[in-house]
């Protein structure tokens, strides 16, 4: 796949990451033959993640999942505007108008 942008191609990274893949044996191997063998068994690479990480992913699944729209409100609304009984308060717009403008500066 191709970025129409850049031209760059996204199927490939651009870097490989450091100390994986076979460069880093090679640079080892230069050192000498007793250090590539002890390298080689150290390149598996370990990630703890801590508690508060983990709440945090939890808590992102959490909101990818819950709905956007709240569909009873909306409902609620429609059937009262369809109705004729939704009451605008004008007073309370105005106040989160100013509220919102005032927070933009």
């Amino acid at each position: 796949m191709t970025d129409k942008i850049s031209g760059i191609s996204t199927a490939e990274p651009l870097a490989k990451p450091a100390g994986s893949g076979s460069n880093a044996v090679a640079a080892d191997k230069s050192q000498g033959e007793g250090s590539a063998s002890v390298s080689t068994a150290q390149t598996a690479d370990h990630v703890t993640l801590t508690d508060s990480a983990r709440s945090l992913q939890k808590i992102e699944e959490a909101v990818a999942k819950a709905p956007v729209v709240n569909a009873a409100k909306v409902a609620a609304v429609k059937q009262s505007i369809s109705a004729g009984t939704y009451k605008i308060n004008a007073g309370q717009v105005a106040s989160k108008l100013l509220k919102y403008e005032r927070g933009l500066k």
